[in-house]
């Protein structure tokens, strides 16, 4: 498998579109989905992408902007934006339902929205990503916090097309919509990766690119710095292009798959610990609090609520 195809293969969508019945200016929406990952593409008009600690990224009709999840942010029709509508995970639908603003209901045609009228307004296309396993956090960790590339030259669609599709009201609509994201991502990450700093470039060298498969395939053998080269200059190697020793991103690969189990599972710390290649759960915590400085029951998702009569 490819580099591009190995960060993204477990990566899934949920998406909506924002259409003029939303988007009269002067909008703003603030991106408040927890997602780990977010996509904004305008298919019509222009947007700005404010994000916590940056400058204002400008996004025009076909651009595609990626943003990090832990990257507070507001998409806007101004670089300086007024009071934000909060655009929450119920905003995103899965299998076309959810709210009318977002999703595309057939009510929401009117005043130039659902059904029509997307010539009289701009339309941005939105995806909240999240990931299976340990990908979302390798996927992460490559990523800038915010990142703009043109769909120009790419297999999406063009804006015209796309903006046509995701505003027509046809059966298997939302279906549609986040496979188109899908592509957006993969297009945005696809341009972007062959200027990308650090572990993309070290998924070009052979050395390392062997070294990181296997850590990534494999993390709980007990891996030691040894290639045909000699360890010195292979960890001169790994180091100078992923921009950390060969052992300490192993360090961080496990704890962040620890992190993603201890979250997503029900599996005993114990049992985390031998899977990502601890000897027990004292060295996972160990391991833990010196990394992330916090203990492993910290990263446990919250008891669900009980459901109601």
């Amino acid at each position: 498998m490819d580099a591009v195809s190995e960060l993204l293969a477990d990566v899934w969508c949920r998406g909506a579109v924002f259409r003029p019945t939303v988007l009269r200016p002067p909008w703003s929406l603030w991106m408040s989905t927890g997602a780990p990952l977010m996509v904004a593409m305008m298919v019509r008009g222009h947007a700005w992408v404010v994000a916590d600690g940056g400058e204002p990224l400008c996004i025009a009709e076909g651009d595609i902007a990626v943003i990090r999840g832990d990257v507070r942010h507001v998409v806007a029709d101004a670089p300086s934006p007024g009071p934000a509508r909060t655009v929450t995970a119920s905003d995103y639908c899965p299998g076309g339902t959810g709210p009318t603003r977002s999703c595309g209901r057939p009510e929401d045609s009117r005043d130039g929205g659902f059904g029509g009228g997307f010539e009289d307004g701009p339309v941005l296309l939105s995806g909240a990503f999240t990931g299976r396993g340990g990908v979302g956090e390798r996927l992460l960790n490559v990523l800038p916090a915010v990142l703009v590339t043109s769909s120009a030259g790419s297999a999406v669609p063009a804006p015209r097309a796309m903006a046509e599709e995701v505003t027509r009201a046809q059966p298997g609509q939302m279906l549609v919509v986040e496979r188109l994201l899908d592509l957006v991502l993969v297009a945005a990450v696809r341009g972007w990766f062959d200027d990308a700093p650090g572990r993309c470039r070290a998924l070009d060298d052979p050395w390392t690119a062997a070294a990181l498969r296997l850590m990534h395939d494999d993390p709980a053998h007990p891996w030691t710095v040894a290639a045909g080269a000699s360890r010195a200059a292979f960890a001169r190697r790994f180091t100078e292009l992923v921009g950390q020793p060969p052992m300490a991103y192993l360090t961080g690969w496990r704890i962040g798959l620890a992190a993603e189990l201890l979250r997503d599972t029900d599996l005993t710390v114990e049992a985390v610990a031998r899977r990502v290649g601890y000897s027990g759960g004292f060295a996972l915590s160990a391991a833990f609090k010196r990394v992330r400085g916090s203990r492993p029951s910290e990263h446990r998702r919250p008891p669900r609520a009980p459901a109601g009569p």
